[in-house]
C-alpha cells in the first residue's frame, strides 16, 4: 500500500521522503535554510538575503562560488563609496557576505580574514567647552537687579 504522505509503506518498513536528496535549492533558499537551521533572526534571515541579491545582481548574475576577493572587495568599495553605507551598514553586508561563503557554500578562504570592517567614525562635541549655555542667566540669583542681566529676550 502506497501513501501520499511523507512517510510510506514499502517492504515491511518506512522509507523517509524528507531523507532523500533533495533537489538542488536556488542560492537564496539555501540562504534562508542555513540562517533558519543555525536560528538566526526573520529579519537577520531578511538582511542578509537583501545583501546576497544584491552582491549577486551588482557581479552580473555570476553565482558567488566563481568570484573570490576581488569582487568582494569591488562590492564593499562600491557600498562605501558611490552608496556612502555607514560603517553599520557596511558590517552587515560584509557579515551577509562572510555567512554566505562560509555557511551556505562551505567555502572557508584564507582572504575571508583578511576583510577588514569599517570602524564608526569618532563623534567630535558639538558645543566649544569654553562656550557657556545660551539662557545661562536664567539660573542666577533672583537677588541680582534686571539691570545686572544680560539682555536677553528671556529676561523680562
Amino acid at each position: 500500500m502506497r501513501g501520499n504522505g511523507p512517510f510510506t509503506h514499502t517492504s515491511g518498513r518506512y522509507n523517509n521522503r524528507m531523507d532523500s536528496p533533495a533537489p538542488s535549492l536556488r542560492l537564496l533558499d539555501q540562504v534562508r535554510q542555513q540562517a533558519r537551521y543555525r536560528h538566526y533572526s526573520l529579519r537577520t534571515e531578511e538582511a542578509y538575503v537583501y545583501w546576497v541579491r544584491l552582491f549577486v545582481r551588482w557581479s552580473g548574475l555570476r553565482h558567488p562560488r566563481d568570484m573570490g576577493v576581488t569582487e568582494v572587495r569591488g562590492f564593499l568599495t562600491m557600498l562605501a563609496t558611490e552608496r556612502r553605507v555607514s560603517a553599520s551598514t557596511h558590517n552587515q553586508a560584509l557579515s551577509a557576505l562572510l555567512f554566505l561563503y562560509r555557511h551556505v557554500l562551505g567555502i572557508d578562504l584564507p582572504w575571508m580574514q583578511e576583510l577588514q570592517r569599517p570602524s564608526a567614525a569618532r563623534r567630535i562635541r558639538s558645543s566649544h567647552p569654553m562656550k557657556q549655555p545660551r539662557f545661562s542667566h536664567t539660573w542666577r540669583a533672583r537677588s541680582q537687579s534686571s539691570q545686572d542681566c544680560c539682555t536677553a529676550r528671556a529676561c523680562g
